[in-house]
């Protein structure tokens, strides 16, 4: 993370403890790209200031938590440590992200996730129907081709990595007034698929493994995103696929392209298709249209 000086703002991040060890630090109360890159921005100068006493430091959509050892470092210091690095954030407010993009291959319309649902209908807003219809319905569109079409038209970026292992939570690159929204079921399901592609409120998220959830499901992707044996490529250096700051584009396909892809992870070969890229939030306010086009670019290689 890199940052330019055009600029000022202030905040009002308010500043809690978890016991004796923890320091919890909330950027906003709303999640925007915005806070989520005062939040990149901040955890990462703290990392690169190699703080003797800090355990580590985890990023979330609006907020981030350092874990310290108070008989290395007194939470008083650890505080004005904290402070100080926002306020060198605060100083230099456009920020520019050093990342990558990946493509997140999804088979929409599944009958994994379809079938699941079938079983919850109790537990939905809506029970006749599907998932997919009823996030085409909450957000005024005509059909669910044309939700997969928003859904999968513009990239998402990686708020935050947690809750469950691995499990990404993603936020849609697109004016506010256009994100989706979708609200959780009633009640959790006692059952998800592995892989799934859900949906909750203005996140979008890709269960990791096989378990409860409430979001509302959209399609599989069969490439696994956590994987504790390391055995494929991406997993080399870390069990963990994404991390925060990571821009995920989603591209539908069909149910022959899902199974030859799940015969590549089971001979060991898969690879997601990515690339780096330098994400600028002062370029992306100025076109977000024209931007994410640039972030396409970036992942064909043009």
């Amino acid at each position: 993370m890199t940052t330019s000086t055009d600029r000022s703002t202030s905040t009002a991040s308010r500043y809690s403890w978890g016991g004796d060890e923890h320091l919890v630090v909330q950027v906003d109360e709303a999640m925007s790209l915005e806070a989520n890159f005062s939040v990149m921005a901040v955890t990462d100068l703290l990392r690169r200031r190699h703080l003797d006493g800090v355990i580590d430091i985890c990023p979330a959509n609006a907020s981030f938590l350092v874990r310290f050892d108070p008989d290395v470092i007194a939470p008083a210091d650890l505080e004005a440590e904290v402070r100080g690095a926002e306020k060198d954030v605060e100083r230099a407010p456009s920020l520019t992200l050093e990342t990558r993009v990946v493509e997140v291959p999804v088979w929409y319309a599944d009958p994994y996730t379809t079938e699941t649902g079938a079983r919850f209908r109790d537990r939905h807003q809506r029970p006749e129907g599907t998932d997919l219809e009823f996030a085409a319905a909450e957000n005024g569109l005509s059909s669910v081709q044309e939700f997969i079409d928003r859904h999968s038209g513009a990239p998402w970026i990686t708020s935050m990595v947690g809750f469950v292992a691995g499990l990404p939570f993603m936020f849609q690159m697109v004016p506010r007034e256009r994100q989706l929204e979708v609200p959780k079921y009633l009640r959790p399901r006692t059952d998800t698929p592995p892989l799934t592609v859900g949906h909750g409120g203005c996140f979008a998220c890709i269960y990791s493994v096989r378990g409860a959830g409430g979001y509302q499901m959209f399609g599989v992707t069969p490439g696994p995103i956590f994987d504790p044996g390391r055995a494929l490529p991406d997993f080399a250096d870390f069990m963990v696929f994404f991390r925060p700051g990571d821009i995920v584009q989603f591209r539908p396909i069909d149910e022959a392209e899902y199974h030859r892809t799940r015969d590549e992870v089971s001979a060991g070969r898969f690879r997601f298709r990515q690339r780096p890229f330098r994400f600028s939030l002062d370029e992306f306010h100025a076109n977000p249209g024209a931007y994410n086009r640039t972030v396409l670019e970036a992942l064909n290689g043009d």
